[in-house]
């Protein structure tokens, strides 16, 4: 039977890196990194705030203005339906994971416009891409978790960057234990997102991945 990854420890127990974004107060946020913190595995956990790093590291480099708040909660909560106590044996894990989100944020006492926000926020990082005029928290997701897991906007983020934010919220075998997750996806649903990454060398673009070479 699944067991909650309750009280893991995914990071280092020492503040923010240097440069890196600290994630915003608020209680919404708060919440988000707990439910995170229990259903995830480490691995997945780092996966999840690092996405928000990344994501705020181009923000910031690129002058994009967004809802920090909204795009915290979407990126610490993007993978939910990845969790075994979310996931869902017919609906695209992306879409199940926007229904969860949006449950979230209706707890969170969230007006339903912005709850309808951080769902489609997640659905859209498995779609095309989204241009940053149109909807930079969608934009943002896309940039940070393709970076994350197959490499991709690489030129975007220095290597400094990268040092410090691995360091601080290690990889922890991500890769691997991420194409896992996708290919019984894929197998389970094969008309969805992930089945097509999966079709789209997916295995190959991880094992290629910057961040996981050696030094």
């Amino acid at each position: 039977m699944h067991r909650p990854h309750s009280n893991q420890v995914a990071v280092s127990a020492s503040g923010p890196c240097d440069g890196c974004p600290m994630v915003p107060e608020s209680s919404a946020v708060t919440a988000a990194m707990s439910v995170a913190e229990r259903y995830f595995s480490p691995a997945f956990l780092n996966h999840s705030v690092r996405s928000y790093v990344w994501g705020t590291m181009y923000a910031e480099a690129h002058g994009i203005d967004r809802d920090d708040e909204l795009f915290c909660v979407a990126a610490l909560l993007h993978d939910i339906a990845l969790a075994p106590s979310f996931d869902s044996h017919t609906v695209p894990f992306e879409e199940a994971g926007g229904e969860v989100a949006r449950v979230f944020g209706l707890a969170a006492g969230w007006p339903a416009g912005r709850t309808d926000r951080v769902a489609e926020i997640i659905v859209l990082h498995m779609r095309d891409d989204v241009s940053a005029d149109m909807d930079p928290e969608s934009h943002l997701l896309q940039v940070a978790t393709s970076w994350d897991v197959v490499g991709r906007w690489q030129d975007e983020f220095p290597p400094q960057d990268r040092a410090a934010t691995l360091e601080r919220y290690p990889r922890l075998g991500f890769g691997k234990e991420f194409l896992a997750h996708f290919e019984d996806q894929a197998a389970r649903k094969p008309g969805s997102a992930a089945a097509a990454s999966v079709d789209r060398h997916l295995a190959a673009r991880i094992a290629a991945h910057p961040l996981d070479a050696g030094p």
